[in-house]
């Protein structure tokens, strides 16, 4: 943390994208990934970037995996395709929502 923040004193928004999730946020709530990040923060604190690769990998895949989703994303793509394939071979029949009792 610098010890004068001169972008904010200049009205310079330079680098704000950077900050993490336990930055200012809107309503004064943490980020929603604030916790992991947290976790991840206090596992590589101290101990120097390239342990922290090693020691510390699953905790930063948590965090990376509640930023962006990936593994999530994947997972739902797979499930589509395979009721997409079962759909073609005829083993499966989504229901209809436009009738009433199927409604969710």
């Amino acid at each position: 943390m610098p010890f004068f923040d001169l972008q904010s004193k200049l009205g310079i928004d330079i680098d704000k994208w950077l900050l993490l999730q336990s930055g200012k946020q809107v309503h004064h709530e943490a980020g929603r990934c604030h916790a992991f990040e947290k976790e991840w923060v206090e596992c590589s604190h101290g101990i120097g970037k390239i342990r922290a690769v090693k020691e510390c990998k699953l905790e930063y895949e948590d965090f990376m995996e509640c930023m962006h989703r990936t593994k999530t994303l994947q997972r739902l793509k797979a499930i589509k395709e395979q009721m997409q394939k079962l759909e073609k071979e005829g083993k499966y029949k989504a229901p209809d929502f436009s009738q009433d009792k199927n409604t969710p």
